[in-house]
C-alpha cells in the first residue's frame, strides 16, 4: 500500500467533515421543519437600497470578502500546513489581487444584469 501524504489526509478529512456536517444539518432540517425564529428577523440587516450605490456597495463588499477569504484560506494552508512563506505567499496575496481586479467588472455586470432582470 502507498503512504498517503500528509497533505491529501488534511485535504480529505476536511472534506469529509465539512461534506458530513452540511449531510446532518439537511437531515435535522428535514426531520424537523424550520419556523420563523424572531430573533433572526431582529438581527437581520436592512435592505441595502436601490440605485447604482447600492449595487457598487454590495458588488464591492462580495468581491472584498470573498478576497479575504481565499487569502486567508491560501495563507493557513501554504504558511500552516506546508510551510512556505516569503515570495510565495506575496504572491498568494497579490495573485488573487489580481484576479479580482479582472473579473470584477464582470460580475459587477452580471449583477447589474441580474438586477435589472428581477425587476
Amino acid at each position: 500500500m502507498l503512504p498517503v501524504s500528509l497533505n491529501i489526509t488534511l485535504m480529505l478529512t476536511g472534506y469529509l467533515l465539512v461534506m458530513g456536517f452540511l449531510g446532518l444539518g439537511l437531515l435535522i432540517m428535514r426531520r424537523h421543519p424550520t419556523r420563523p425564529w424572531p430573533l433572526a428577523r431582529r438581527l437581520a440587516a436592512e435592505p441595502a437600497g436601490r440605485g447604482w450605490p447600492a449595487l457598487v456597495r454590495q458588488v464591492a463588499g462580495t468581491a472584498l470578502g470573498g478576497y479575504m477569504m481565499l487569502v486567508a484560506v491560501a495563507v493557513g494552508y501554504y504558511h500552516g500546513v506546508a510551510h512556505l512563506g516569503g515570495r510565495f505567499l506575496s504572491s498568494a496575496v497579490t495573485g488573487p489581487a489580481l484576479l479580482v481586479g479582472i473579473t470584477l467588472p464582470a460580475f459587477f455586470l452580471t449583477s447589474w444584469v441580474a438586477t435589472r432582470r428581477r425587476r
